[in-house]
């Protein structure tokens, strides 16, 4: 097929359509360097109506859709498969007024976590989703993953700050609900379906997002543990007592070293120790006294250290933050985001360095996670050609322990294959009627959540 060039260039203007092969291609490889495609041109809109106009053109023309945010997304599903057009929303980036008054702001799909979270501090308000990618990762693609990260355990993921959406529909329709309505009890609830479909029902282009108060004070502390089963058992008591408590982030000695390496970090501790659990509290003022408390009653721990002065802190976060840099500069990873039920995590953990030996031996398992969520971001450095039998091993492992194979980067091409492992006959026949009903001839993201047949 071929792309309607001229209908698009008179949507968008020509310099916003491109199609040498030196400006497409930052497009067309995914974050990981593991998904790549060429597309059939790039077309950068600017606002809804372009991309109306843009999506109209393609389904006149029967041309598939990719649509693609801030490119940082780790299972291939803002990536071409050969011959679509991409669409990149990143210059769809208004940033209106915020409301203090209702306490959210609405935002184009463009704009990236960073300057989302800088316009609300400046009004005195935060934003509830924050991770490591924030500086690239769009609005856009937050929505369409239904993405988590560091603050889940406090606020909760995407689909709990989002209060509207502007959505442009396969046929070029758009769709807007933007009031940013704390009740409404009128029907389906069209925003959330939006919210975690990556792409696949239509191209959200704009949202109404909920805000949270700003805390300008916090601690940090790193606990040495002697293994999951200590984390998962600690953290109900340290959730209720401490009501400012926003991250508990679980990694291990691998982990921790590759970072050290990477960085050129110095050992947090004298010894390296089997589990290491981060903690941040935030709250209107210094959470300090109250996490040094909590923490010295921890059962089992094995030894800890605290940082209340934000040099001290980022140094701690840093162990954690720069996981996905340094293994990205280790090499090209299997990259596996699953979760389990809380309680089965510590089996998860057991098992997953054997599971993973047992089909790659020479391989280099690096897990870090959420442990209040059950959530492990699997990384396996030296897989080669045995990538795709490592993944089918850890997801056949994740479902066995009743969990998710996609528990906040979505599923996309990577792992639309094993979909079933998570996902009910039942279900995924209801998901695929909802995707015809919405995009009847296919044509948005065609290939990622669903497999095509």
């Amino acid at each position: 097929m071929t792309a309607p060039l001229e209908a698009l260039r008179a949507a968008v203007g020509a310099e916003h359509v491109l199609v040498d092969a030196d400006l497409t291609a930052s497009y067309e490889t995914d974050w990981t360097g593991r998904f790549s495609g060429r597309a059939a041109c790039v077309v950068r809109p600017s606002e809804t109506a372009q991309v109306s106009a843009v999506l109209t053109a393609c389904r006149e023309a029967g041309v598939p859709v990719v649509v693609q945010g801030g490119n940082t997304g780790l299972v291939g599903g803002a990536t071409p498969a050969g011959g679509e057009v991409l669409l990149s929303l990143t210059r769809l980036a208004s940033l209106g007024p915020v409301d203090v008054a209702a306490g959210q702001v609405t935002a184009g799909a463009g704009v990236t976590l960073a300057a989302l979270q800088q316009h609300a501090r400046s009004a005195g308000l935060d934003f509830g989703v924050d991770f490591a990618a924030r500086d690239s990762a769009t609005v856009g693609g937050l929505v369409a993953t239904n993405a988590g990260g560091i603050r889940v355990l406090r606020y909760g993921s995407m689909r709990a700050q989002l209060l509207g959406a502007e959505a442009v529909l396969a046929d070029g329709s758009v769709l807007s609900r933007m009031a940013g309505l704390q009740k409404d009890g009128t029907g389906y609830d069209l925003v959330s379906l939006l919210c975690g479909s990556e792409g696949t029902l239509g191209v959200v282009t704009a949202a109404r997002l909920r805000l949270v108060p700003r805390l300008g004070a916090r601690c940090v502390a790193l606990l040495v543990l002697p293994g999951v089963s200590a984390a998962v058992a600690l953290l109900p008591g340290l959730r209720a007592r401490l009501p400012s408590l926003s991250a508990a982030e679980l990694m291990f000695p691998a982990g921790v070293e590759l970072v050290r390496d990477y960085a050129g970090l110095a050992a947090p501790f004298a010894e390296q120790h089997p589990a290491y659990l981060l903690l941040e509290c935030i709250d209107r003022t210094d959470p300090t006294d109250a996490l040094v408390e909590a923490v010295s009653e921890v059962a089992g721990l094995v030894d800890a250290t605290v940082a209340s002065d934000s040099a001290g802190q980022r140094a701690l976060w840093a162990y954690r933050e720069q996981h996905t840099e340094a293994i990205g500069a280790a090499g090209v990873p299997v990259k596996l985001d699953v979760s389990v039920p809380t309680g089965r995590l510590p089996e998860l953990c057991d098992r997953l360095n054997g599971v993973i030996s047992g089909v790659a031996p020479a391989a280099l398992p690096i897990v870090f996670g959420h442990v209040n969520e059950g959530n492990l971001h699997v990384n396996v450095l030296g897989a080669g050609d045995l990538a795709e039998a490592v993944t089918e091993a850890v997801l056949e492992l994740v479902a066995e322990l009743s969990g998710s194979i996609s528990s906040e980067h979505g599923v996309g091409r990577a792992k639309a294959a094993w979909l079933p492992l998570s996902r009910s006959a039942a279900e995924i026949a209801a998901m695929r009627a909802i995707k015809g009903a919405l995009d009847p001839a296919g044509l948005l993201n065609p290939g990622v959540l669903l497999a095509t047949s």
